[in-house]
């Protein structure tokens, strides 16, 4: 257990400490969590150490991990008093955000609240999702500033989800007819060979990701109806030629596996009224050897052009298994000396 209401850990005389106070009982073991589980990530990785004295609580530490710390708790419980739950992610996202606080600006239909200090979340049917990274903070802001955004890192952290979030906040707020989500039907190192069934069969199996974002922010029923009546599109990009895509939220994922003859047609597909955004890794590119990246051409071609926003991740930014991250700086630190 990382803190204890009995055995306060040992520390310097002059260590100072800021006192943070809690009405709601019920709210504070909440906040503290299953056997002072949060209590301790927030000791862990802020480097302050948490005392629980009745419905108070202690931060001891240095000035500034200090108030950032009781600012982390301070948001923490803003959560639960508005009928939140926290999870160790969320614990985790309010610390690398720094800052959440308690009040919220509603905003696109009362489908989008931000939270003062830089904690943003998306609502959608199912449930809330929020930018945990400052990265990620800055790639929802664009994607709803811009007409056009490029998401570009690692795997993991949240570049198609958080746009598939966008877009379906955007479709339920009124702000996009449609939804319309492709990615190019390119293996990932391997030759499966001809795949059976009809052409739907054959593709879904590379669609399956972006079904499975979708899934986490509406019901099924909602999907499968919205499927049939053609308000979102989950296609392969080859499926874009000829289109004009007007009044819909567009999103390109896996763009580091398009051609640059095939980047070029999907990007001059934006129509009236339309959003449209493009998510990549260029470290995972399974294109055939000699054929060059649209994404990296587009990257190079568009970094100026007005309306068009780049938002750039790193392995600081992965929000999935804490070893992810690790494994991605691996494989980094290799390439740096293999180069």
């Amino acid at each position: 257990m990382g803190i204890s209401a009995l055995t306060p850990p040992t520390r310097p005389e002059d260590l100072a400490e800021t006192h943070l106070e809690f009405p709601d009982n019920r709210l504070l073991i909440e906040l503290c969590g299953q056997f002072d589980r949060n209590l301790a990530q927030v000791e862990q990785q802020m480097g302050v150490h948490v005392l629980r004295r009745g419905n108070k609580l202690a931060v001891l530490g240095d000035k500034i991990a200090r108030e950032q710390a009781a600012a982390v708790l301070r948001g923490l419980y803003a959560r639960l008093e508005a009928g939140k739950h926290i999870s160790s992610g969320d614990v985790e996202g309010s610390i690398r955000m720094g800052r959440p606080a308690s009040e919220m600006i509603r905003a696109e239909g009362e489908q989008i609240e931000m939270f003062q200090g830089g904690a943003m979340e998306l609502r959608t049917r199912k449930k809330g999702v929020e930018a945990r990274t400052e990265a990620q903070k800055a790639y929802v802001a664009n994607l709803f500033s811009h007409e056009m955004g490029f998401g570009i890192g690692p795997a993991g952290t949240g570049k198609t989800y958080l746009a598939v979030a966008v877009g379906v906040t955007m479709f339920l707020s009124g702000a996009v007819e449609k939804i319309i989500l492709s990615r190019p039907a390119v293996e990932a190192g391997e030759r499966l060979g001809f795949l059976p069934g009809d052409m739907k069969e054959k593709i879904d199996p590379y669609m399956q990701p972006l079904y499975d974002a979708l899934n986490d922010f509406l019901p099924a029923k909602q999907v499968e109806k919205m499927l049939l009546e053609k308000r979102i599109e989950i296609a392969p990009l080859a499926f874009m030629r000829g289109r004009t895509l007007s009044n819909a939220f567009v999103v390109l994922d896996e763009a580091q596996n398009a051609t640059s003859m095939q980047m070029k047609m999907f990007l001059t597909r934006l129509g009236e009224g339309s959003r449209m955004v493009i998510t990549g890794d260029r470290t995972q590119v399974d294109l055939p050897r000699g054929t060059s990246s649209g994404l990296a051409e587009a990257e190079r071609i568009l970094k100026n052009v007005k309306g068009v926003s780049f938002n750039y991740f790193t392995s600081k930014d992965v929000v999935r298994h804490p070893l992810v991250g690790r494994i991605i700086e691996a494989y980094e630190a290799d390439e740096a000396t293999s180069a």
